[in-house]
């Protein structure tokens, strides 16, 4: 089985273009759903964030397309999609993966929430029996990897986020935010932690609008604030002197002319929008409202920058752990993949040792049991010892990629071709552990 990976992210994409790929977290088990019965995917899973969408599949002869998956499934046309496109494959794609979950690869580097989003991705895509043995097996790695990456390195040691730098950002502009009202729109996540950090940067009330009203609620208590549903937005916003938006909307919630409305209310007194969402949630043309300032999440990777100088250190010792770990995860998945061989070669000497002592059975009828013991303990020994260099021929072998040795052994010995994967059912996926277990008994065997 081979690992593709494709994608676009805030280094090769735009914003305008990343809104157009992007996922929201109540289709993305749908979307997995149908990139499985995608021509050529046999396990999938989709990454779909404010600064990513990257589609991960296993395949085995041909790649699939999937930049043609997302013409068809988002109705898209991708001649416009493909020079912003990058493309991993096998290893270069086990790397990518490591870096993403380890946040070495996000607008702010050591930031936590890409960890828990790709979680939520292998969740989605496990529901529906997207992830199987291969997927399962570079998942795994992959979170103890982004867990090792945060216990060994400083790179989290402060709390940054989009949601922080959004915060600097309104710092910046104002100078202070004291006695400053802040208005967030949308009551996920990010909008938490924006929140969290305003609070502690001295803004003076917060003001929450969600869709659902109860949500709105919980996230105003936690900080004293004040929660609004969600049609009385527009009439409320002008009462805001920052409103930071990140909703799940497919359309703009504010345009110019609500600009407009609010600066005549305001009576010109400047507004600051902070849209950390993907699709914007706020019309680019509101920029053109005399008094109303607008950044969104790619203008915010300027003042990412400046978290840059002082984590490039961190990073770097990030980086030699995620390369050393690459190295880890490919010598495991090649020798996982020469347990079948060692298993067909253990039965087919068993069966061997076996034909041989019934053929002799009549001569061994006179043993004591304690004889009869001695002689099979002896045959399995002898049988062991005589698969101890053939069995690390084909570990040694199946470590380097040595498909010619693997062939020859199989030849020799007179092995079973390898067989083609069976299709498992959502539940039915052989564990990490049961794989591993069949090549320690394989040890043990030759041990004994």
């Amino acid at each position: 089985m081979k690992l593709l990976l494709t994608g676009v992210n805030h280094k090769t994409a735009p914003v305008e273009l990343r809104e157009q790929l992007a996922i929201t977290t109540e289709r993305l088990s749908e979307a997995t759903r149908a990139l499985m019965a995608f021509p050529g995917v046999h396990e999938a899973m989709i990454l779909s964030t404010c600064n990513r969408v990257e589609l991960l599949a296993c395949h085995e002869s041909a790649s699939p397309d999937l930049l043609g998956f997302l013409q068809k499934y988002l109705g898209i046309e991708t001649t416009s999609l493909r020079p912003h496109t990058y493309e991993y494959r096998e290893s270069d794609a086990v790397q990518h993966l490591f870096r993403v979950a380890a946040s070495l690869d996000s607008m702010v580097v050591g930031e936590p929430q890409i960890l828990g989003q790709v979680k939520e991705s292998y969740a989605a895509a496990r529901e529906v029996g997207a992830v199987q043995s291969h997927l399962e097996r570079l998942l795994q790695s992959t979170f103890t990897v982004a867990k090792k990456v945060r216990n060994e390195t400083q790179i989290g040691s402060s709390s940054v986020s989009i949601a922080s730098v959004a915060v600097d950002l309104a710092k910046k502009i104002f100078g202070s935010l004291e006695g400053k009202s802040v208005m967030l729109v949308g009551a996920g996540k990010m909008s938490e932690l924006a929140a969290r950090h305003l609070m502690q940067q001295g803004a003076d009330s917060i003001v929450v609008a969600n869709r659902t009203y109860d949500r709105a609620v919980r996230l105003a208590q936690k900080f004293q604030g004040r929660a609004i549903r969600f049609d009385d937005l527009h009439a409320t916003a002008d009462q805001a002197d920052i409103i930071i938006t990140s909703t799940g909307s497919q359309q703009p919630i504010f345009r110019r002319e609500h600009g407009q409305q609010f600066l005549h209310k305001r009576r010109n007194r400047p507004m600051f929008f902070i849209d950390i969402a993907v699709p914007r949630d706020i019309d680019p043309k509101i920029n053109r409202v005399d008094g109303v300032f607008l950044y969104d999440i790619d203008d915010l990777q300027s003042v990412a920058i400046s978290h840059m100088a002082d984590r490039s250190r961190e990073a770097q010792l990030a980086e030699a752990i995620i390369a050393e770990e690459v190295l880890r995860f490919q010598r495991r998945i090649q020798a996982l993949n020469a347990a079948p061989m060692i298993v067909d070669l253990q039965q087919s000497a068993e069966e061997i040792r076996q034909t041989e002592l019934r053929r002799a059975q009549s001569r061994l009828q006179s043993l004591t049991p304690e004889q009869q013991a001695t002689v099979e303990a002896l045959t399995r020994g002898l049988m062991n010892k005589f698969l101890h260099m053939p069995m690390q021929a084909i570990k040694t072998a199946a470590l380097e990629a040595d498909t010619v040795v693997l062939e020859i052994m199989r030849s020799v010995f007179n092995l079973p071709s390898e067989p083609e994967q069976k299709a498992t059912q959502p539940g039915e996926n052989r564990s990490v552990a049961a794989v591993e277990e069949t090549v320690a008994a394989g040890n043990q065997k030759v041990r004994s």
